[in-house]
């Protein structure tokens, strides 16, 4: 099996084996990737890599959009910030706008950096104090 196979096995079973929770913070880490990338297509007028990588950071927040547990009372408050970051991305995109695409990443990082805090208590109040996410 090649280093590349290798490789590709472990992330496969790195997303077949994680809880909800790290999927989610996956899923902000692949679009905080994207969104990065997109900036660098951007400032080297690769129009059609830069749209390519804001189209995947769109589907990402699609993704969570559509995952969303409606029945949970935060949600009312999270869906109009995926929809506002879904919309800008769109913007970003029409206008190759790379500092739309930083204000994203700015609001995903807050997610992101809070879910992983929610993890890592969560992992505190499961294991004891030692866990870390």
């Amino acid at each position: 099996m090649s280093m590349q196979q290798q490789y590709q096995a472990y992330k496969n079973n790195s997303v077949t084996t994680a809880s909800p929770g790290e999927l989610t913070l996956m899923l902000y880490n692949g679009c905080l990737k994207f969104t990065k990338q997109a900036v660098k297509d951007i400032e080297a007028g690769n129009h059609e890599q830069k749209n390519i990588n804001i189209q995947k950071a769109q589907k990402i927040i699609q993704e969570l959009m559509v995952t969303l547990d409606q029945k949970a009372e935060i949600s009312k408050e999270i869906l109009p910030i995926y929809d506002y970051i879904n919309r800008r991305l769109m913007e970003a995109n029409i206008n190759s706008d790379k500092e739309i695409v930083e204000e994203v990443m700015g609001l995903v990082e807050e997610f992101r950096d809070t879910w992983k805090e929610v993890i890592k208590l969560n992992r505190q109040k499961q294991y004891g104090r030692g866990a870390q996410a």
